[in-house]
């Protein structure tokens, strides 16, 4: 299987760069896994897709505003830097631009030096560990300097934060938004609810990974990057039980449906616990739990690409994204949305 098989032509234009004014005003493209036929509508149809008995699954990671710019302390030259994954209380693994600049030893000072890294070491694809020093609470000063770290196709500046994040993320730790949430606004939530859905809960903290592009030409020979998740007890209850009394799984999102294929047992059964997930799902891959998808149109040769495409089908979804790009759909992290089910 090569990536090149994952290629379509995106016009520039139809890359989304900024979110709608309403959240659940985008459309929807409904994929069919029985007979792969598509039809167009509003995102808020989805509750006609939705039957009583079923479970919805959402990822409530909290992006946090993880992209700071900062000054050596030497020779002021400006420093760029996003937290990517956190190892100890104050030291992070980061993205650090540029990295000419970020030698081990460097000391970069951030908002008037309320906040001070020191870069101590160069780790795997280049990346730094910086160990932080201030006072006070981490999570305050960074949202004082820090600002959302927006997908590298987003040109645009973000006006409110809030808008890169679901109405329901609650447990920070992302360097990038579940995207397929941004939709769903409380109150079609609550009428998912009221029409017998369930609604679970899984936390898995997105990386920049999500962006990496596939360099090699053989999908296999692909490694994917690591992401923390966890699945609570009474979750994988709830998840579970809906698959014993015959209602459907569907995930929102390809972070939620990684993170339930990753803790799922060979019998079919989610295992509560927590732990780091490197799962690449491509065609041929055999879903143990998810039944259905709602997810937002992904990169041409991207993973997320061959995910969807391992669930519906590679040339449904091909098909299904050349009729998108006719049809002039919005793509990628505030665009519009997908339904496979």
């Amino acid at each position: 299987m090569k990536t090149s098989d994952f290629y379509y032509d995106l016009p520039q234009e139809l890359i989304a760069q900024d979110p709608l004014e309403d959240r659940s005003a985008s459309r929807l493209m409904h994929l069919s896994m029985s007979d792969g036929s598509i039809s167009h509508h509003h995102f808020t149809d989805v509750l006609e897709f939705l039957r009583p008995g079923d479970c919805l699954v959402i990822n409530d990671t909290k992006v946090i505003p993880a992209r700071l710019y900062g000054h050596k302390e030497d020779t002021g030259v400006v420093i760029e830097i996003l937290l990517l994954k956190r190892k100890e209380k104050d030291t992070w693994e980061c993205l650090v631009k540029p990295g000419k600049k970020a030698r081990p030893g460097a000391k970069i000072i951030f908002g008037d030096g309320i906040l001070k890294g020191e870069i101590i070491d160069v780790v795997e694809e280049g990346n730094r560990l910086i160990q932080f020093h201030y006072e006070g609470i981490f999570e305050e000063i960074l949202d004082q300097l820090g600002e959302m770290p927006l997908p590298p196709y987003i040109t645009h500046k973000l006006k409110d934060k809030n808008r890169y994040q679901t109405v329901y993320a609650k447990h920070e730790g992302s360097a990038a938004a579940p995207t397929a949430g941004l939709h769903f606004t409380k109150e079609l939530l609550k009428k998912v609810e009221e029409m017998g859905v369930r609604i679970a809960h899984v936390t898995l903290h997105v990386g920049l990974g999500t962006f990496r592009p596939v360099k090699v030409d053989d999908v296999e020979s692909h490694h994917m990057h690591s992401e923390f998740y966890i699945v609570e007890e009474d979750q994988a209850k709830l998840i579970n039980d809906t698959k014993k009394n015959g209602g459907r799984v569907i995930s929102v999102g390809t972070t939620s449906c990684r993170t339930l294929e990753s803790a799922a047992g060979e019998d079919g059964t989610l295992k509560a616990g927590s732990g780091w997930t490197e799962i690449f799902i491509y065609p041929g891959y055999q879903f143990k739990i998810i039944d259905g998808l709602i997810t937002n149109f992904h990169l041409p040769e991207s993973t997320l690409l061959m995910l969807v495409s391992a669930l519906a089908g590679k040339e449904n979804i091909m098909r299904a994204y050349e009729e998108a790009v006719r049809e002039r759909y919005r793509f990628f992290s505030f665009g519009d949305a997908m339904l496979i089910v």
